[in-house]
């Protein structure tokens, strides 16, 4: 069966302007494939929290810089001292 009269979007019949994917057509079917296969794998990528739906890593917890000066600075005393 070679139906490549038909188009690749049909109208629907259920009175709305909405269109849908020919299964009739070579190119309708393999929109149908590829839509249903890239659910099934955004799908399974969320349930794994994979992909573009992995968490963030955690933070590092805040350290300060270390304590390394002494108050008042021997630069600041008066000279001669």
């Amino acid at each position: 069966m070679h139906h490549d009269d038909e188009p690749v979007f049909k109208r629907s019949k259920w009175g709305t302007n909405r269109y849908y994917y020919n299964s009739r057509n070579p190119i309708g079917l393999a929109l149908i494939v590829i839509t249903l296969l890239f659910g099934a794998i955004m799908m399974i990528a969320m349930a794994n929290r994979a992909g573009p739906f992995k968490p963030a890593p955690d933070p590092k917890p805040w350290s300060p810089p270390a304590y390394d000066y002494s108050w008042p600075s021997p630069s600041s005393s008066p000279p001669g001292h």
